[in-house]
């Protein structure tokens, strides 16, 4: 990935510590102004979609997550932002988002965050035992189980799991 050039870095740095602070008009103001080409860099399109996330502006962030999986088709985070803005979009919903994520599993197979999002897709389009097996897989990849189960039990998407997570 090429670095953003010069005053761009500047602009998204100002950008995400306004995010940081809490604050998404400043964060918007300070992304508009990178250069059209700063706008299309992969950093560049991580941050705006943040930025439209605390927003709640599931429909814009879904168009710019789905730039990011262009820009960047080997960075998992696109393919998550993806599906995140999908299930949350007007015109999306579980289902496209698991379809959206599902081929992330294959893509992305050390990357246990792509299970636990398709455990709690599954398990939210009323599939438990696949949810279990996609939680399985999480815990698997992650290597620290104690940390997805802790994570688990406090999702409201796995909680028809919830007493055999305990149980595990």
């Amino acid at each position: 990935m090429q670095p953003l050039e010069a005053p761009d870095p500047h602009y998204l740095s100002a950008a995400e510590g306004w995010l940081g602070l809490g604050n998404p008009q400043e964060a918007i103001a300070e992304w508009d102004r990178l250069s059209a080409k700063g706008q299309r860099h992969p950093a560049a399109l991580e941050i705006r979609w943040q930025i439209l996330a605390r927003l709640a502006d599931w429909d814009r962030a879904l168009e710019v997550a789905r730039d990011l999986v262009v820009a960047a088709p080997d960075a998992c985070v696109g393919w998550l932002h993806r599906a995140y803005a999908l299930r949350r979009a007007t015109t999306g919903g579980l289902e496209q988002a698991w379809e959206a994520l599902h081929p992330a599993a294959d893509k992305f197979p050390e990357e246990d965050v792509v299970a636990y999002n398709l455990a709690c897709y599954a398990t939210q389009l009323g599939r438990p035992d696949e949810g279990w097996e996609w939680y399985l897989r999480a815990v698997q990849i992650s290597g620290d189980g104690k940390r997805v189960k802790s994570m688990a039990l406090r999702d409201d998407d796995l909680k028809p799991l919830w007493d055999r997570i305990r149980a595990l």
